[in-house]
């Protein structure tokens, strides 16, 4: 039975209000909109009406929530301290406020047997109206010729500085026809500034430029660039330098560069 867009607003609102303040914005879609758009290989196994958020970090996330949960967690052996942070930031929240409801909770760097990714993240921002997602497809006659460029989500308020985190599946809540879909803010219209982007984005990924292809409102403080651009296997002495003790020096760090 479908959930009146009332329910669906207090699902999401519950979320905003839970989640913003440690540096998070969520954002609500359908299963269908997304199964829409990418292969029959990516489908979520979820009727086409079913409730799904997709989580964003902002750049305070740093600052509010991981920081706090160095000095109050042992981090040592952890493949990946931000992981675990927002991991547990989200599973308190769904546990704490929806109690009752059954939710899937999916992130972004789960994968199924088969290496693929258990969500499309930007496909998932896109279809949510979070964050337009450029692709080699927007471009007319390219630059690049066949040559493979991969695409990059941009936020309209946050430029390239956010990440998304995870996805949120309401297993028994289908929306109704009331629920409408609003496109993602084109905040990056011209030819020219698309090749920019997604040169800046594929060829140097690591300096951050692609981040600041729009003016943006916020962007990740020093300490935050500091961390991400250090390799993941040296970012435990990072901490260590920073304060951040763990109960060993041993370190288990085989972390993806998340960003």
């Amino acid at each position: 039975m479908a959930t009146p867009c009332d329910n669906v607003g207090n699902v999401v609102g519950t979320l905003w209000e839970s989640l913003k303040s440690l540096g998070f914005e969520v954002y609500p879609f359908k299963i269908g909109w997304y199964n829409a758009v990418v292969s029959q290989a990516h489908h979520l196994q979820y009727s086409a009406d079913t409730l799904a958020v997709v989580v964003l970090s902002t750049p305070s996330m740093f600052e509010n929530l991981f920081l706090p949960f160095l000095q109050g967690c042992s981090w040592k052996g952890i493949r990946d301290p931000i992981d675990q942070c927002v991991a547990h930031a989200i599973s308190t929240c769904v546990s704490e406020h929806f109690p009752d409801q059954s939710v899937d909770i999916i992130y972004d760097y789960e994968v199924l047997p088969s290496r693929k990714p258990k969500f499309l993240a930007q496909t998932a921002a896109h279809v949510a109206g979070a964050a337009r997602y450029y692709q080699q497809s927007d471009i007319q006659d390219p630059p690049w010729g066949n040559k493979k460029m991969f695409g990059v989500c941009i936020h309209p308020r946050l430029g390239g500085w956010f990440a998304i985190r995870a996805l949120l599946v309401w297993k028994d809540v289908e929306v109704g026809e009331e629920m409408h879909q609003v496109a993602p803010a084109d905040c990056v219209s011209s030819q020219e500034a698309r090749i920019e982007l997604l040169e800046r984005f594929n060829y140097h990924w690591q300096d951050s430029t692609y981040r600041n292809i729009i003016a943006a409102e916020e962007s990740y403080s020093p300490r935050q660039q500091e961390y991400f651009i250090t390799p993941p296997a040296q970012r435990g002495a990072l901490l260590r330098q920073w304060g951040f003790h763990p109960e060993t020096d041993s370190e288990a760090q085989s972390s993806i560069n998340k960003q």
